[in-house]
């Protein structure tokens, strides 16, 4: 289960190496916001060789963020990387559900070319990074089945809205960012796909993770980013199942199958079809 997403600055071998430390079910490394242009040739090469020097990947997965697809960075980025065999591919700021789609030619090409397994390199966008980008929550069904999830981003959206804050004065999101992590986490379930919760910025301020963290978790969301290795212990045991809770869950699968009956009471509840999906959903995310 991917439950924590590490980034991690391309550029800095020793970030790199202590990250692989940290705990995170994945590490993605970035080549985007993190990278000055005039380092991006130097990372790329630095990415490479980290994703070659650790082909065991099944402990820690390795993502790489590449440059939008609008940009003729992003091709650069590729063929920098691909050699090296990423597990899967963060595109950052698609302004369509078909950029999925194109990323997805392009990656058939590059693992032909690297001798990799064809369709090994999962594909997940950063969905609402810009206004128009918003209006294709609904759209990435279908496109390619690299599609392995999908999450959000509240602050290039606030910089693209030309906010001052994505937050309100209470600290919540305000109105336009609760609205782009809803519709992503309704399009990736529409979409059959993880919908994974976007960066808690404040990594210093871990009552705020723990909150929104466990709030993620309630919403559905199956994991989170996180932008400092201090956030993923933490984001871990949110999205670990509790004892309590695979108990309960055990309990409502064993009542259902006894009934063999549509509803069942349990403990003074009365329980129907969606709490036993609910409940097989958790015993499927603890490995039960």
């Amino acid at each position: 289960m991917e439950r924590s997403w590490l980034f991690v600055p391309g550029d800095s071998e020793r970030k790199m190496a202590k990250a692989a430390a940290s705990g995170a079910d994945v590490l993605i490394l970035d080549l985007e916001d993190s990278v000055a242009v005039q380092n991006l040739a130097p990372a790329r090469g630095l990415v490479r060789e980290y994703l070659a020097s650790r082909p065991d990947r099944a402990g820690q997965k390795l993502w790489v963020r590449i440059n939008p697809l609008a940009t003729p960075l992003a091709l650069a980025d590729l063929a920098g990387i691909m050699p090296g065999g990423p597990d899967g591919i963060l595109l950052p700021k698609p302004e369509s559900a078909e950029e999925v789609t194109v990323l997805g030619h392009y990656l058939d090409a590059f693992e032909a070319a690297n001798g990799l397994e064809p369709g090994r390199t999962k594909i997940m966008p950063v969905a609402t990074e810009t206004a128009l980008g918003m209006f294709q929550l609904g759209a990435y069904r279908g496109r390619t089945p690299r599609l392995a999830g999908l999450t959000w981003g509240a602050e290039d959206l606030a910089a693209a809205l030309g906010a001052g804050t994505n937050r309100r004065a209470d600290g919540a999101y305000a109105p336009p960012y609760e609205l782009a992590r809803s519709l992503c986490l309704m399009g990736a379930v529409a979409a059959g796909v993880s919908a994974i919760d976007t960066i808690t910025a404040d990594f210093r301020d871990s009552g705020l993770i723990a909150r929104e963290t466990e709030e993620g978790r309630r919403m559905g969301f199956r994991g989170k980013i996180a932008i400092h290795p201090d956030q993923v212990p933490i984001i871990n045991r949110a999205f670990t199942p509790s004892e309590v809770e695979i108990a309960w869950a055990r309990r409502v699968v064993a009542a259902f199958a006894e009934a063999g009956t549509g509803t069942v009471g349990l403990d003074g509840q009365m329980l129907d079809m969606p709490h036993l999906k609910q409940a097989q959903s958790l015993l499927a995310r603890a490995g039960l």
